[in-house]
């Protein structure tokens, strides 16, 4: 449903690398939280490991 280049998917990206959000605050909607960690990760992110 979602892919890299939704709108959305560039919202929660931004949110989550500008630290107003962490990746577990992504909502689990459709393949939007796949979608997101996957460009997240991309530029380096780790998701596995966050720091709240």
């Amino acid at each position: 449903m979602f892919n890299e280049d939704s709108v959305i998917v560039k919202v929660w990206f931004s949110a989550v690398l500008s630290g107003a959000y962490t990746y577990e605050q992504v909502p689990n909607l459709s393949n939007l939280r796949e979608v997101t960690g996957q460009k997240l990760t991309e530029v380096g992110y780790d998701i596995e490991n966050e720091v709240a």
